[in-house]
C-alpha cells in the first residue's frame, strides 16, 4: 500500500523530574528536508536522532522537536544571585548620582539584565536517555501509521479518479463513429464542389491518407488504456513509488492533451475536458506520495 508524506506523532514521557513530549510532523516535499529542535541536555544524542529518522522517514519537509517541562523544584535554570546584587547596587548608585528616582519595580528591571538567569548544563544519563529515545521511537512509528492511514485515504482517490478516466475514454467511441462520419460526408460535400475539375488522384489519395492518419486516434486511446493501468499496477506495488506515479500522470497528460487536438467533436472535447480535471485532482494529491 502507499504512503503519504504528510504524517504527525507526538508522545510524552514523564521522568522524575520533568516531563519530555516529542513532536514530529511531516509534509511532502521531493527529498528528505530535516529540521530539529533539540534542548541541550539532549544535544548530544542528535546524530542517533538524526539517523533514526534518516533510516525511518525516508522523505519529506520534516520538523522534529523535543519540548522539557519540568515539574520538580530541580531546574537548571537558577537566578544569578551575585548579578542581581551587583546590578541592584550600581542601579542605586547611578540613581543617586544624577539625581534620578529607582526603579518601583525592581525585580521586572532586574530579571531583565543580561546574565542574571543562567542554565547549567547537565547532561543525561543513559536510564534517562533511554526512555527519552523510545519516546522518540514511539512518536515517530506514530507519525508512520498516521502516514499509512493517509495513503489509505490517497489510494481509494487513486482508483476511483482512474476509474473515471476509463469509464470517460470508453465514452469516447460512442462520439468516434459520429465524428467520422461527420467527416466523410464534410469530404463528400467539397468533392461534389470540384466535380468535372481536372486534379492530381494520386495526390489527392496521398492527402487523404495523411488527413485520416492525423485524425485517428486508435494509438492514443490504447496508449491511454495502458497508462491508466499501470497507475494502478504501480499503486499496488507498494509505498515509495511517489515519483514514479507522477512520471505516469505526465504520461496519461499527454495522452488526454493529444485526444483534445485530435478530437474535432464538441462533445469529445467535453470529454477531454473532464478527464483535465480528473487528472488535476491525481496529480495534486500524487505529490503527497512517499
Amino acid at each position: 500500500m502507499i504512503q503519504s508524506m504528510t504524517g504527525f506523532g507526538k508522545v510524552t514521557a514523564e521522568l522524575p523530574s520533568k516531563k519530555v513530549t516529542i513532536e514530529i510532523k511531516a509534509l511532502n516535499s521531493k527529498q528528505l528536508d530535516l529540521s530539529t529542535r533539540i534542548p541541550s541536555i539532549y544535544k548530544e544524542k542528535e546524530m542517533e536522532i538524526r539517523s533514526l529518522l534518516l533510516q525511518t522517514l525516508e522523505r519529506g519537509k520534516v520538523e522534529f522537536n523535543i519540548f522539557i517541562e519540568y515539574i520538580g523544584k530541580d531546574t537548571p535554570t537558577q537566578i544569578n544571585l551575585a548579578a542581581v546584587e551587583n546590578y541592584y547596587s550600581q542601579i542605586k548608585d547611578i540613581a543617586g548620582k544624577l539625581n534620578i528616582s529607582v526603579p518601583s519595580d525592581w525585580f521586572q528591571t532586574l530579571l531583565r539584565m543580561p546574565d542574571v538567569i543562567k542554565s547549567e548544563t547537565v547532561e543525561a544519563d543513559e536510564t534517562e536517555w533511554e526512555v527519552v529515545f523510545d519516546t522518540v521511537k514511539k512518536a515517530v512509528k506514530q507519525l508512520c501509521d498516521f502516514r499509512i492511514q493517509e495513503g489509505a485515504m490517497l489510494q481509494k482517490l487513486f482508483e476511483q479518479k482512474i476509474n473515471n478516466i476509463a469509464q470517460l475514454l470508453s465514452e469516447v467511441e460512442t462520439y468516434e463513429k459520429e465524428r467520422v462520419e461527420k467527416i466523410k460526408a464534410r469530404i463528400m460535400d467539397n468533392l461534389e464542389k470540384i466535380a468535372g475539375q481536372d486534379y492530381d488522384k494520386n495526390r489527392f489519395e496521398q492527402e487523404m491518407i495523411y488527413y485520416i492518419e492525423k485524425l485517428d486516434i486508435n494509438e492514443e486511446k490504447n496508449r491511454l488504456d495502458n497508462h491508466l493501468k499501470y497507475f494502478i499496477s504501480t499503486i499496488k506495488d507498494g509505498h515509495g513509488q511517489g515519483k514514479k506515479l507522477g512520471f505516469i500522470a505526465q504520461e496519461i497528460g499527454r495522452e488526454v492533451n493529444t485526444l483534445g487536438s485530435k478530437s474535432n467533436h464538441a462533445e469529445m472535447q467535453k470529454i477531454v475536458v473532464q478527464m483535465k480535471d480528473e487528472l488535476e485532482q491525481i496529480k495534486e494529491q500524487v505529490l503527497n506520495v512517499l
